[in-house]
């Protein structure tokens, strides 16, 4: 069995892995006895956890001491995790990764059991972003560290479509040091004879997930794109909760392209129970958390003025711009939405962001960001401390005007 599972893991080693390497498997250690990555359908967990692993081995994909387990294989099949993580122990083995792992039933049991019996064996796990470890009786939160990997940025981006390689920047920063770093940018990219908005433009629609450098191609991307969302739905969310039946699921779905159709709005629950004949709003609340959960929606509420915390959520985006360009033709018409639902993707990988009286977003609890385009004014923010306009199809700003494509240098 596990010499079976051995050739199989080299195939997957060999052709899963790749020389580009995303920030969380570039400079985190890992150094954790059982570490957990997850994120969206297509976002690289895969290839980082194969990187993670010939790292350790200085990427020999034969070293004994590793070993790959796809848990949805059928080679797999009736063999349990535990019984090959004990083969493997037994035989040596040092550092086990399992892909996918929220598709493998009782999985939380499996790895906590694997964890406690072989204090030797360092243990990676990828899954979906849905994934809950705190739950039930085989809670992980004590022994797994979770890592979230989201899609890449726009920085990232032009280091992986066009070989840069740039550093990332803090909100502060960029708010501080905008011109500088912009001038910066620009010129390392006319260097290449390289312009920066059509770049950002192309990013928007086809540069959120690493695959488009192996489609190249951007209607099969925004098909396997949408395939993918789907599939997070009837497969991952599926999985995770089974006592979601097929009516549930097909509602959930049915929700998914309704907020695709009028994103960005404020969810009116009862509008939304009649429309999609939801029950009750308790379980109509439980399926946006679902899709929040699994990457597919990003809510955003309120800052309440006297102790600055979120209140119910008051508008709801799809997650990324490469999704409304997959899923929502409608959004197409209005660039607003489109410039909101980018800054809003990337600010909210490290900062929180809320609702501001005045203005699109309050960043950090301290930024206040009025988003437009090039010709936007500051009307409407002009008097508060902080402010910042956000501004689309501009290379530079200058003062408190920034153009938007720099927060894709956020991470």
């Amino acid at each position: 069995m596990l010499e079976e599972l051995k050739k199989l893991s080299h195939h997957f080693l060999e052709i899963k892995n790749s020389p580009y390497k995303r920030a969380l498997a570039r400079v985190t250690d890992f150094s954790n006895r059982m570490s957990l990555i997850i994120g969206q359908r297509g976002v690289g967990k895969t290839t980082s956890l194969v990187q993670i692993l010939l790292d350790k081995v200085e990427g020999d994909i034969f070293d004994e001491r590793i070993l790959y387990i796809q848990t949805d294989h059928f080679q797999v099949g009736s063999t349990s995790l535990y019984e090959i993580a004990e083969q493997f122990n037994l035989h040596g083995g040092k550092w086990i990764a399992f892909d996918e792992i929220h598709k493998y039933p009782n999985w939380s049991k499996e790895l906590k059991s694997i964890y406690d019996t072989f204090p030797k064996l360092h243990i990676f796990s990828s899954g979906s972003s849905a994934l809950e470890i705190f739950k039930g009786s085989h809670d992980l939160s004590r022994r797994a560290v979770k890592y979230h990997m989201q899609g890449i940025s726009f920085r990232e981006y032009l280091e992986l479509a066009y070989n840069f390689n740039f550093p990332s920047f803090t909100l502060e920063e960029i708010c501080d040091q905008h011109q500088r770093i912009t001038s910066n940018i620009n010129k390392q990219l006319n260097q290449k004879e390289l312009k920066v908005i059509p770049l950002f433009n192309q990013y928007l629609k086809v540069g959120y997930y690493p695959f488009f450098n192996e489609l190249n191609n951007e209607a099969l991307y925004k098909i396997t794109l949408e395939q993918n969302m789907h599939t997070t739905i009837e497969s991952d969310i599926a999985a995770i909760f089974p006592q979601l039946m097929g009516s549930s699921i097909r509602k959930i779905k049915n929700l998914l392209s309704f907020i695709a159709e009028t994103v960005p709005f404020t969810p009116n629950w009862k509008k939304i129970m009649n429309i999609l004949d939801i029950g009750d709003e308790r379980t109509l609340k439980s399926y946006f958390k679902h899709l929040e959960d699994a990457g597919l929606i990003r809510s955003i509420s309120k800052a309440t003025k006297k102790i600055s915390k979120l209140e119910t959520p008051e508008k709801v985006y799809l997650d990324n711009t490469n999704q409304i360009y997959a899923i929502s033709p409608f959004s197409l018409m209005n660039k607003g939405t489109i410039r909101e639902t980018f800054l809003l993707s990337m600010i909210s990988q490290k900062y929180t962001v809320a609702l501001p009286k005045n203005g699109d977003f309050l960043a950090d609890n301290k930024y206040i960001f009025e988003v437009g385009g090039k010709n936007k004014s500051f009307n409407q923010i002009k008097s508060l401390k902080n402010s910042y306009l956000v501004c689309d199809e501009i290379e530079q700003g200058i003062g408190n005007k920034i153009p938007i494509w720099v927060f894709g240098f956020l991470y």
